[in-house]
Order: structure tokens, then sequence, then C-alpha cells
């Protein structure tokens, strides 16, 4: 099979290649790498099936494909506030780019949305039928309502053109190839922890995030896209094990065996207090969980920051 992953070369997006790959398809990758990281795929470069394409997607493209999964977007809160603009007409144009080209070959398409489509919700656990709680002009807006909008229009396309489509919400992530100086609150918390430095806690640390290990997330996105009877659907996909980021700093510190403390911050604007998802449908639909038990995979990913060279510090983080 011909397939076609948008922001190929990011977090998520190389892992997803490599499983692709691994399944014996010819993957396509594009990415324009404001946010990807050529190390993401530099070992996929001399892959007989693998194939590099450097473009914009805001930019119409022209390739044929069986499938598309749509990941290109700036995703951390340090990627998409540096990038706003680019953020919105990712997930905006780039998603009528992707749509259309889907629509034109007959291709089946995953667009990938966002647990801050819920914002900071008012339903707990959130399930997909939550319309969320979002401030449409807040300092995170360019993120959550682009990805609202990728939603809506991926929706039209499904009704409108019979399109088979499906939307996946994806929650927290982490895992190897996290970019350590894009601000998400593992990277962050480890590179600083092996350092020795403080970790930097926004409020009193009772905010929760759920944890998702990247092949589990990986495994979900192949699920969500090959099940016939996800078309048309929105589905969470993240691991329910809810934890505080207090509890998750303390967990990293005993791991990387390091001196750091918790230094608190003020709380920032819109931060989520709680997000945990109701993963029901992706357990009954997709017969898909999470199986990488938190500390596993936190090992991991000490295990490939330990290996990486540059340990400058960094300014933010995300909770």
């Amino acid at each position: 099979m011909r397939i076609l992953v948008t922001g190929g070369a990011g977090f998520i997006g190389s892992h997803l290649c490599d499983a692709l790959l691994a399944d014996g398809h010819d993957v396509i990758a594009v990415d324009n790498f404001i946010t990807g990281r050529r190390a993401n795929i530099a070992h996929l470069l001399s892959h007989p099936h693998f194939q590099l394409i450097e473009h914009d997607v805001i930019e119409p493209l022209d390739l044929q494909a069986d499938q598309i999964y749509h990941l290109a977007s700036p995703a951390s809160p340090d990627g998409y506030m540096r990038h706003p603009i680019e953020t919105h007409l990712v997930n905006s144009v780039g998603t009528l780019n992707m749509l259309r080209l889907a629509q034109r070959y007959g291709a089946r398409l995953l667009y990938t949305s966002t647990s801050e489509a819920y914002g900071d919700p008012l339903v707990h656990p959130q399930p997909e039928t939550y319309w969320g709680n979002v401030n449409p002009v807040g300092p995170r807006s360019c993120y959550d309502e682009s990805k609202r909008f990728g939603e809506s229009i991926t929706m039209e396309f499904i009704r409108r053109f019979d399109l088979d489509a499906r939307i996946v919400r994806i929650f927290n992530t982490y895992g190897p190839r996290n970019d350590p100086g894009d601000g998400r609150v593992v990277p962050n918390f480890i590179m600083r922890a092996l350092r020795g430095e403080p970790l930097p806690i926004f409020g009193d640390g009772s905010q929760t995030r759920s944890l998702c290990y990247v092949s589990d997330l990986v495994r979900g996105l192949i699920a969500a896209m090959n099940r016939d009877a996800a078309r048309g659907e929105v589905i969470n996909l993240g691991n329910p094990d809810e934890r505080t980021i207090l509890d998750l700093a303390r967990i990293i510190i005993d791991l990387c065996n390091s001196p750091s403390q918790v230094e608190h911050r003020d709380p920032r604007p819109d931060d989520p207090e709680r997000r945990c998802p109701d993963i029901t449908k992706a357990r009954t639909l997709l017969g898909w969980e999470p199986v990488v038990p938190l500390e596993e995979g936190l090992r991991d990913t000490i295990a490939y920051f330990t290996r990486y060279e540059d340990r400058a510090p960094r300014a933010l983080v995300d909770h």
C-alpha cells in the first residue's frame, strides 16, 4: 500500500513511518521542518520503500496514495506559540488540501486532532461527545481552534462527499524522539533532571495529565485508519492513567536518580486543570488500549535523552 504521512519527520510521525514500513508499505513522508526534525527520519533515508518530500502542505500537493495520515502541525505550546499563523494555516488550508487530495484519488484519510479540542474541560474524563471549554481568543487558541476547524471541515467532506475519513483526538504522548527543546512536560522535566536543575511547576502541581507512550499511540492510529467501522467517527487515543504534574516530576527525579527539586511558579492562562481521555470508544470500536506502563515508558525515554548531547537549559515547559 502507498501511504502518505504529513508531518512525517515529527515525533509521532516518524514513529508512524517506522511502523508502516515494518508492515511492508511504501511510505511518503511530507514535512516542512518548522518543528519536524531531520534526525527523526535520518535512519529511513536509505530505506527502499521510504521517500521524503520537503513541502508545506498549505500549498497544494499532487501525490497518489491509498491512505493519508494528516499529522502536520506544530503540537507543543512552544511550537505553536512560535508559529501561530502557520499553525492556523496547516490545520485549515493544509487540511483542506489533504481532504481534496484524498477525494481526488479515493484515498482513506485520518485527521489527527488533539485533546486540546476540549480546552480546560468541565467534564471528566473527556468523552468524544463532549464539546469542550475552549477560549477562542486565548494564547493557545491558534492550536485549539485550528484543530477544531480541521475536525469540522473533515466532517463536511465525510457528510457532503462520502469521503472515507476518520478523526482521532490525541492526548499527551511521550517517548524517544520527543524534541528536548519543544517545551513539553516530559522532555523538559527529564532534561532538567539529568542536569540537576529545578523542575518548574506552574501552580501547585495538582493539575493532571494522562501520558501515552508513543508505540501505543501509533498502534491506535493504525487501528483507526484500518478499521472500516471507524469511518466518519471521532475517537480519543490516549492513556487514562491520570497523574498530577507534581507526581510526574517526582517520578522523573527518582528514575533519573537526580538531585533536582521542584520549583513552583505562577499558574499560566488557559492551562487545563485536568486532562484524561475516556477511551471506551477506542476499546470497543478498535479493540485498542495502551499497554506500556508509565514507569517503563519513562525509562526508555530517559535512556534516549541520556544519549542526547545538547543539555543546554530550556525555558519553557508544557503542563
